[in-house]
């Protein structure tokens, strides 16, 4: 009888099914989260495209109308027979304010600044951060009030100062007597209603610096000083720059504050501590109640250019924090 050898057969592989995937957590929350996100982007271009469209629309109305140049005008008289306004004087007035403001608050910031991130004991530096952020809750109102009771009588004596000493700089040179209702006066009181914020982003800045490029310019035998200039003031100085930028745009701005203290006119004068001037907020406030439907077709051309204004200059401060990384959040 022969004898039959078995086949040895491989064993049969084990059917593997495709197990489902589960659903990463929170996936549909991303998409939600996405999806508002850039909706909340759109409407925020959708408003000020909105905002731009209507003021260029009314805008247009009352330029088509102006018998006189709308840029070079010393006048704004748009409820006349022939109405004739321009901004030259709100431009004017509006910049030069805005620039003894800056002159005077970023220094002033930057010190504070440094101070409270170098060189206060952390018991005084804490307190003081937060009294300076506390200023910018203060309403403008307040701020003119108490500048017209308070700032515009004891500025006099100083004008009168810087008129015996510096009047030979033709800008400090007071060839009208009056109350010190002028630009300087309104851009001491702008330097002060900014200086929270410029303070506060600078303070954020300095305290990002490095700290081993500190420590290593103090085992160089680097003063306490020559530390801040060497490593934290090129360090902080794309931040400074954009928090004056930020102090900027709020100067030129404000409203109630430099309504209350200015004493308008339409005329340019170089003298600064001449009282008179004007700017475009201010004009606005003044104005906008007791004008008709063209006069205040009119104030918004004005408002356009202001807003065109506050656009560019945030625009600076963007594309100045956009240079340094650390700034613009791309390593968030």
């Amino acid at each position: 009888m022969a004898s039959t050898t078995p086949i040895d057969t491989p064993p049969a592989r084990p059917v593997q099914r495709k197990r489902a995937r589960p659903k990463a957590p929170g996936r549909a929350g991303d998409k939600i989260f996405l999806g508002l996100s850039r909706g909340s982007g759109i409407l925020l271009l959708v408003i000020m495209a909105s905002i731009a469209a209507f003021l260029t629309y009314r805008a247009t109305l009352a330029v088509s109308k102006d018998q006189g140049n709308f840029f070079t005008t010393l006048d704004w008289n748009p409820v006349g027979d022939k109405p004739v306004f321009g901004i030259a004087v709100l431009l004017f007035g509006t910049v030069v304010s805005s620039i003894i403001a800056m002159a005077i608050a970023v220094p002033i910031a930057v010190g504070i600044a440094l101070f409270i991130s170098h060189y206060a004991p952390r018991k005084l530096a804490a307190p003081l951060a937060y009294v300076v952020d506390l200023l910018a809750a203060v309403p403008s109102i307040v701020y003119g009030i108490w500048g017209a009771l308070f700032l515009v009588p004891y500025l006099e004596g100083l004008n009168l100062w810087l008129d015996q000493f510096f009047g030979w700089t033709y800008v400090l040179d007071k060839t009208e007597v009056g109350v010190a209702r002028s630009l300087f006066t309104v851009g001491i009181l702008l330097a002060i209603m900014i200086l929270p914020i410029v303070t506060s982003v600078s303070r954020e800045v300095f305290l990002q610096v490095p700290r081993m490029n500190e420590e290593a310019a103090l085992a160089l035998g680097a003063t306490r000083w020559e530390v801040i200039r060497l490593s934290v003031l090129p360090f902080g100085r794309s931040g400074v720059i954009s928090a004056s930028m930020l102090g900027l745009g709020r100067a030129l701005g404000e409203t109630m504050a430099v309504a209350t203290v200015l004493s308008p006119s339409f005329l340019i004068s170089a003298h600064v501590l001449n009282p008179g001037g004007g700017t475009f907020a201010q004009n606005i406030a003044a104005k906008f109640d007791e004008a008709d439907q063209f006069g205040r077709d009119a104030l918004i051309a004005s408002g356009l250019v202001l807003f065109i204004l506050t656009l560019l200059v945030n625009g600076a401060a963007r594309l100045i924090i956009a240079r340094r990384k650390e700034y613009s959040g791309a390593n968030a």
